[in-house]
């Protein structure tokens, strides 16, 4: 049942967009987490009267910690199936249960989408965002030792079980580097999965930039992140 499917989604100054990405979640069902990353701009006072769970961060901690919020409260409240989702709306909804399918028939522990396995969608990133996502792609492997076709795709899934064995300390972007970590030291099953992302002006405003895959790499070096 879409209850049992807990869709975490972060959320730092994202009053544009997060009631559009709310209202078109919300009639599926699933138990939606909102984690307010420490917000200043009402982004808390537009979901505050909405049917989802509302946490908060009084200061701004980052997409990772934002993440292991919501994961550690999705546990306790009793989630058979964790969503990692965008609030800026660059995640298609329709995708969710496309991530979910392996999971719920045990194939797999952990699906991340994948910007790489359809044409189409490979197309839709931007050509300089598509070539340092290859440049991420090895990084990911020489500190994960996982081998994947895409990087630094936020939207995934994972059952509790698999969830329950990872524990994000990365508070902002090389979380997505040090989740791969994790799943390798846990020794988590792992597929990919199709998924279109759709890029807006706003998200590619808001998103990570480009170049910031060098200073996520300096940082997992100097933490001892690469094993």
């Amino acid at each position: 049942m879409n209850h049992s499917v807990f869709v975490i989604i972060p959320a730092f100054n994202e009053r544009e967009v997060i009631l559009a990405t709310l209202e078109s979640l919300i009639p599926k069902g699933y138990s939606i987490v909102v984690v307010d990353d420490g917000s200043i701009d009402g982004t808390t006072a537009l979901v505050a009267n909405l049917p989802v769970y509302l946490l908060r961060h009084t200061i701004n901690f980052g997409q990772g910690a934002a993440l292991q919020t919501g994961m550690t409260f999705a546990l306790k409240e009793g989630a058979e199936f964790i969503v990692h989702f965008d609030a800026d709306g660059q995640h298609r909804i329709e995708d969710i249960e496309t991530l979910l399918g392996p999971l719920r028939t045990g194939e797999a522990d952990v699906v991340l989408g994948s910007r790489f396995m359809r044409e189409a969608d490979r197309l839709a990133v931007p050509p300089l965002k598509r070539l340092l996502l290859r440049v991420a792609v090895f990084i990911n492997r020489l500190a994960s030792g996982i081998w994947l076709t895409d990087a630094h795709n936020g939207f995934r899934a994972l059952t509790a079980a698999a969830a329950c064995k990872i524990q994000l300390r990365e508070n902002g972007f090389a979380h997505a580097t040090e989740i791969l970590n994790e799943i390798h030291r846990a020794h988590l099953r792992v597929v990919e999965r199709p998924t279109l992302i759709t890029y807006t002006e706003y998200s590619k405003a808001k998103g990570q930039p480009i170049w910031n895959a060098v200073n996520i790499l300096v940082d997992l070096i100097l933490k001892g992140v690469f094993k």
